[in-house]
């Protein structure tokens, strides 16, 4: 999962790349960039951490130029700590290439062997962005028959990626001289987001991003989403040109995009987060009721902010009082993206404080948008109990997460996954807390699709079920032996 953006202009972006990539923070917090086309020559500037803390005025001021892309990293390939993992990726060939990527690649290295082997690339990190990169760029090189460039040449390098390259990728990418490019994998697991402006004099500005708040906020219209398996051109003068590029192509969003990932205020495929979330909320509502008697619960909590919407979902439908026991410091990252499990395990404490004025002497049911490791859930249950707790239900709007995620999400190891290969009790024990609720797998996805055209959504790390298909035992092994979380 990372933030990416991208904006063809008549004016100067990279304000409006900055402003984007502040509204995407959420996504990644590792490092960010952004670079900029000023005619045929790019200007690039990256550094490990938040975007406020990444760029300075002398930055900004040599990021020239009127077509531009920017990137907040979270890590899924490669090392968080590797500043030189930073994005964007460029290469000089052909034409000079600039590239941000969300997602993450699942034959990198049959990839790896091929660029060594057969296209005689060489490769300076672990990244996949950087692997994505050096695909591409060899396919347009051999689409590339004299000086000029055309859509159908681009396009027809997309198809080659296609082919070639598993996994998840919403991808843009500037030529150098020419324009802005964005495609998307044929699953559309990750999101990608087309919007417009029209200006006086009737020429026409372009963004692409991973969230629809950044079209709201920038005063962008919402076109659409950019299509699984689609690419869109817009070159430099804003003419706007797309194509379907993949043969065989389904729109399968990722759940956990809906779940914890996207912002709530955000549109994907056509489904409100917010919204989405109060659904989540109302399905969860009925699974308590289910299994948890009433005079167990006095109060519902959430653990802010994600599962907000829900918890409120859950008091409403249930008749029981919402409260607000947890105080949240916003200064503080969001601990489920932060890498390494002794960073997470000490920012709970640091980004949550509870009052005990809320829980003292009462039964509280305590809602979370999902439980991954449980660090934070353990820590969360724990500091209930301190604040005064009588008894402390805990309760996920998410199904137990049992399997690697392998699309983007740093969810590398099963045995870091505290719901597998153990049962409800067991987990309710791990935690700590006197009694444990999961939403139902059919749930999530009917509570999340309601409404709209999407027929279903990728939930591996719920169902052990990989859309893309080429996911195997022996990959899945090697990456938990392979790639920390």
């Amino acid at each position: 999962m990372c933030g990416i953006v991208g904006i063809v202009s008549a004016e100067p972006v990279n304000q409006s790349i900055y402003d984007s990539l502040l509204l995407l923070q959420h996504r990644g917090q590792d490092s960010t960039g952004i670079a900029t086309a000023e005619g045929n020559m790019f200007h690039m500037h990256k550094a490990r951490g938040q975007v406020r803390e990444a760029f300075r005025t002398r930055d900004m001021r040599s990021l020239l130029g009127t077509m531009g892309l920017g990137h907040v990293r979270y890590a899924t390939q490669g090392k968080a700590s590797a500043e030189q993992e930073a994005q964007p990726f460029y290469v000089n060939a052909p034409y000079g290439i600039i590239l941000v990527h969300n997602g993450n690649l699942t034959n990198t290295r049959e990839l790896t062997r091929e660029l060594f082997d057969i296209d005689r690339r060489h490769l300076n990190t672990t990244s996949d962005t950087e692997l994505l990169l050096n695909i591409l760029a060899n396919e347009l090189q051999q689409q590339v028959t004299g000086v000029a460039l055309d859509p159908d040449q681009i396009f027809t390098a997309v198809e080659r990626v296609h082919e070639r390259v598993e996994g998840s990728y919403a991808t843009i990418a500037m030529i150098a001289g020419h324009g802005l490019l964005a495609f998307r994998d044929p699953y559309g697991i990750r999101p990608l987001t087309l919007g417009r402006r029209m200006l006086e004099n009737g020429s026409t500005e372009w963004v692409v991003a991973s969230e629809s708040l950044v079209m709201e906020s920038l005063g962008y219209e919402i076109v659409r989403d950019v299509e699984p398996g689609e690419a869109v051109f817009v070159a430099m003068d804003g003419e706007m040109v797309s194509r379907q590029c993949a043969p065989r192509h389904s729109l399968i969003p990722c759940s956990f995009e809906y779940v914890y990932l996207a912002r709530p205020d955000s549109v994907m495929s056509g489904i409100s987060v917010y919204e989405a979330r109060l659904r989540l909320g109302n399905r969860l509502a009925d699974t308590v009721a289910r299994y948890t008697p009433m005079g167990d619960i006095d109060v519902v909590m959430p653990i802010p902010d994600s599962s907000r919407p829900a918890a409120m979902q859950v008091a409403q439908k249930l008749g029981v009082e919402y409260r607000e026991g947890f105080y949240k410091n916003r200064y503080v990252g969001r601990t489920f993206i932060m890498p390494g499990q002794a960073a997470r395990k000490k920012s709970v404490r640091q980004k949550l404080n509870a009052m005990s004025t809320e829980f003292k002497g009462k039964n509280i049911l305590i809602v979370d948008d999902s439980i991954v490791r449980g660090t934070t859930s353990k820590e969360i249950v724990e500091m209930a109990r301190q604040a005064g707790a009588n008894k402390v239900t805990f309760a996920s709007a998410a199904p137990p997460v049992r399997f690697p995620h392998v699309y983007g999400i740093n969810m590398p190891s099963r045995h870091e996954l505290v719901a597998h290969d153990r049962k409800i009790p067991e987990i309710a024990a791990a935690l700590g807390a006197d009694n444990l609720i999961y939403q139902e797998v059919a749930d999530l996805e009917a509570a999340i699709i309601e409404g709209s055209s999407v027929d279903s959504l990728e939930m591996s790390c719920f169902t052990g079920e990989y859309v893309t298909g080429t996911v195997t035992p022996e990959y899945l092994a090697w990456v938990e032996a392979n790639q920390l979380s």
